[in-house]
């Protein structure tokens, strides 16, 4: 019986072929394009599940400063793992992370080599015991037997050893100190939120503070919020009560005003890759998206599916009665279709797999990410086996269930009717589909709009063709190597400072000034930068002056707008401010700039003096003569650091990098969007092609009578057109308000403008015109003659 129904299904499909291809077709994009946004989706939720203890870690987080001012830092105090261990109850590991800066090349005979992208890190001996990264060599119960010790993966072992095996041999990092391979890791999953390419001992960390500096150890630094702390708690254990325990050991070790001002709180440890520190769903507000997305397009594909299936039951009528006649029950026909439907499903999976396969490349290089489709792999048969039986159940039970309910007699006699509510249901499919379509038209171009307003912002400052990099043994002569880099063609601007312009990262509340509520914890970024920083960004001045580069200008400031409105100052030009242990003076104010994603609002800013501290130099060029200033900077690099690979990078790529995610998700939602409103025209096609057929007769009666083409094709098109219009209608407020909800992660965006909806319509409207007109022209073009001459 099961083989005669697969036989039965198979002749109907091979006798059908226009209709079989369009729903195979649609089928196939919507099961390619479904599958693959939900294996992202899938990847983007499993990070940092591979750990165990997952669901008991938390990392630290800091909140710190008062009213406007007020932040919340990811990193905390050294000391904080410390007394969590020792003085908070439920606290059962802990694991401090910290980036080490002190080494960007390392040697190994005679091959010098960075050690990658993701860098190098301090971490507690906890390590491997809090997280389960796999240790292949060494000791997980003593990682590290000195701290000449580290830890690299394997991948990095490649690098720099080949096949051999790593252990034991010596590393030496910036041509000054040897490290001894002690342990050899497999490489991070690429779902992890924390990745590395080596490990060095916290004592290393630990043994560069000073007994003279201000603060004497790690352990007794509560001023500094530079380590990513982890806590694993028992299980049961209160989150809160961490947190308040460890604020009150915080009071307690660091007295004064604004020790008051710091609270610490936990998030969860499998929430940081798509949250922020404030609960905040950065990263999850995509995937939700993307998730809508994928299920949108499945549904648009069976939309497709139960329209041509219930539009065409009235030509299948017959062959239903006929069946019925000779015996066939309810439950045996709706089998029949229910088969039928499975099977067009099997082949549009075979063929969406092949097509995820060969597309699977591309869409790991757009998506960023290193996923792979196996079909062997449980979890892709958790996505596929969730996603086909969805999709299948919803498009196959009402064909079935309609083509299964005809009266034999009527049918037989031609008398067979769908009815108004079988009509009106597939007009509201028709309407559903086009709401979703056009949903997505509507967001591809806010996204877009949102992504050039980004790429086009006045920030102001000029970062185009400006590239910097770390000036090494060239700090100590940096006049000379500016002077003689002018001199150079090519070089137009050349400066220093103490971080990048694109992104300040360093933060502070050490500061005072005239006026200052003393219950108040104001934070500021400091920058050093040298007298002709301000001139070669072009940054403007509100008031004031610059620095003319004398000795006096290191108890001079300067502040950004935003700075003088937190802090109240009037004229603060000549006004006395503090900036950690300088009592200094205000000489001018620079108008806001953008030093930050443009997610964030601009943020309180303090320009100093101090050319010890700049590591950082920028030259300026332009497209024309960038490769001969980055020649020239390239030899001047060679003779102070021969030992080091000269590294540069264009400010503009760092700017970008701030919004590549963004710039990702952009690219994929047009891509799918693009195949949504070709699933949906492909349904419509068919549909207007079913259309034309029932009204074969009439078509050629108005011909007879004198209609022209354009009438005919008006009225093939109208009702259609309709649907498209309603659906217009009901996706634009639904649209505006889920757009409207994503631009909430920009604290500086685009308003939606009503021609965005005025577009989305009119494309919709033209693409559906197109599609179907294409078949109602061929239709009315039909010589009417063939048309009549038979009942």
């Amino acid at each position: 019986m099961i083989k005669n129904y697969f036989k039965t299904a198979w002749r109907n499909i091979l006798n059908n072929k226009f209709y079989s291809a369009i729903n195979i077709t649609g089928l196939t994009l919507g099961l390619t394009v479904g599958l693959l946004i939900l294996l992202w989706v899938n990847d983007e939720l499993s990070f940092d599940r591979f750990n165990t203890r997952a669901e008991h870690l938390y990392q630290m987080d800091a909140q710190i400063g008062t009213g406007s001012s007020k932040q919340l830092w990811a990193g905390v105090q050294g000391p904080v793992a410390t007394y969590a261990l020792k003085e908070v109850p439920g606290v059962k590991n802990a694991v401090r992370i910290i980036y080490n800066f002190n080494y960007s090349v390392f040697r190994y005979k005679e091959r010098l080599l960075s050690t990658g992208e993701n860098g190098n890190w301090y971490v507690d001996p906890s390590f491997f015991k809090v997280f389960d990264f796999k240790l292949l060599k060494g000791n997980i119960n003593a990682p590290f037997p000195n701290d000449k010790s580290i830890i690299i993966t394997e991948s990095t072992a490649k690098r720099f050893f080949g096949d051999a095996d790593p252990m034991g041999k010596a590393l030496l990092g910036d041509n000054k100190d040897n490290y001894i391979v002690a342990g050899l890791m497999a490489d991070p999953p690429e779902n992890s939120s924390i990745k590395f390419d080596m490990l060095f001992s916290i004592d290393v960390r630990k043994k560069q503070y000073s007994r003279t500096d201000y603060w004497k150890s790690m352990d007794e630094d509560w001023g500094n919020y530079y380590t990513s702390t982890f806590l694993l708690l028992q299980p049961g254990t209160s989150t809160q009560a961490v947190a308040d325990k460890l604020t009150k050991i915080h009071v307690r070790h660091q007295p004064g005003p604004d020790a008051a001002k710091v609270k610490y709180q936990m998030q969860p440890f499998t929430q940081i890759h798509l949250y922020n520190p404030d609960g905040s769903a950065s990263g999850m507000q995509t995937v939700r998206i993307f998730l809508i997305v994928a299920v949108f397009i499945l549904l648009i594909a069976c939309i497709n599916y139960v329209n041509l299936s219930t539009a065409r039951a009235m030509l299948r009528s017959k062959e239903v009665s006929i069946r019925k006649i000779i015996g066939a029950e309810k439950k045996q026909l709706f089998a029949q279709f229910v088969i039928e439907t499975v099977l067009f499903f099997s082949m549009a999976l075979v063929l969406a797999f092949a097509a995820i396969e060969i597309l699977m490349p591309l869409y790991n290089t757009v998506s960023g990410k290193q996923m792979q489709f196996n079909l062997f792999d449980a979890g892709v048969w958790k996505v596929i086996g969730l996603t086909v039986l969805a999709t299948l159940t919803a498009s196959s039970i009402y064909p079935a269930l309609l083509l299964s309910s005809f009266k034999p007699i009527s049918a037989l006699k031609g008398k067979i009717s769908l009815g108004v509510g079988n009509v009106a249901f597939r007009k509201i499919l028709v309407v559903t589909q086009f709401i979703f379509s056009i949903g997505l038209i509507i967001g591809t171009i806010i996204i877009n709009s949102q992504l050039k307003y980004i790429r086009e912002k006045e920030l102001g400052y000029d970062k185009s063709y400006v590239f910097s990099f770390g000036m090494r043994d060239m700090q100590k002569n940096y006049e000379g190597v500016r002077t003689e880099l002018l001199n150079r063609p090519g070089v137009y601007g050349v400066t220093s400072s103490s971080d990048n312009i694109v992104n300040i990262g360093n933060n502070t509340g050490d500061t005072d000034w005239d006026g200052k509520d003393p219950n108040s914890l104001f934070l500021i970024h400091p920058m050093y930068i040298d007298k002709y920083y301000l001139d070669v960004f072009k940054v403007k001045m509100a008031a004031g002056k610059g620095f003319a580069g004398y000795k006096t200008d290191s108890a001079h400031f300067i502040l950004n707008e935003t700075a003088v409105r937190a802090t109240g100052i009037t004229n603060p030009v000549g006004k006395r401010f503090k900036l950690h242990d300088i009592n200094g003076t205000i000489i001018g104010v620079v108008r806001d700039f953008h030093f930050a994603s443009l997610k964030q609002k601009i943020e309180p800013a303090i320009f100093a003096y101090q050319p010890g501290n700049n590591w950082r130099i920028s030259i300026r060029t332009t497209g024309k003569d960038a490769s001969k200033a980055i020649a020239a900077a390239a030899k001047i690099w060679k003779q102070y650091n021969p030992a080091f690979p000269f590294e540069y990078k264009f400010l503009d790529d760092d700017y970008n990098n701030l919004y590549k995610t963004d710039q990702r998700s952009g690219t994929l939602f047009s891509a799918f969007a693009a195949i949504a409103i070709l699933i949906s025209c492909l349904g419509l096609f068919g549909l207007a092609t079913y259309t034309a057929q029932v009204k074969i007769k009439e078509i050629g009666i108005r011909k007879v009578l004198g209609a022209s083409v354009s009438n005919i094709t008006a009225m093939l098109s109208k009702d259609f057109l309709i649907l498209v219009v309603i659906s217009l209608i009901i996706a634009t407020p639904v649209a505006w308000f889920a757009m409207y909800k994503w631009l909430q992660d920009y604290a500086y965006r685009i308003t939606i403008q009503w021609w965005v909806f005025a577009i989305a319509g009119v494309t919709a409207i033209t693409i559906a015109f197109i599609t179907m007109s294409f078949q109602a022209i061929k239709a009315a073009l039909a010589n009417p003659v063939k048309s009549l001459r038979s009942e």
